[in-house]
């Protein structure tokens, strides 16, 4: 069975930061796209960043020059370092990641953490 499993999330204040892991296990043949999507209360599930296999990143505009996605391929990990955060950063962070078992590709999702930006 294939698993997202995060960690990272937290309270924070205003002007704060907080760095988002997620690492996958399980048995598959390899990853390719791995991203960051969040859900704030009422809204939708929008994407935060993505990295692709060739290392290129996309933002979404609200985060750029705040949020940098990497990850490490040795440990099949994505990494969101979030600085600068603002209220309206407060949502649900889930990784997600493209995954080959045997021949297609599928979108997983991880369980979601929790960041909450406040004084």
């Amino acid at each position: 069975q294939v698993e997202l499993v995060e960690s990272g999330g937290g309270l924070v204040q205003p002007g704060g930061s907080l760095r988002l892991s997620c690492a996958a296990s399980g048995r598959y043949l390899s990853i390719n796209n791995m991203g960051w999507y969040r859900q704030a209360p009422g809204k939708q599930r929008e994407l935060v960043a993505v990295i692709r296999n060739s290392g290129g990143a996309n933002y979404a505009d609200s985060v750029k020059g705040r949020f940098t996605i990497s990850k490490d391929p040795a440990k099949d990990a994505v990494y969101l370092q979030m600085n600068n955060l603002k209220p309206e950063d407060t949502a649900v962070y889930y990784c997600n990641a493209d995954i080959r078992l045997v021949v297609a590709l599928r979108p997983y999702w991880g369980q979601g953490t929790q960041v909450t930006v406040s004084s």
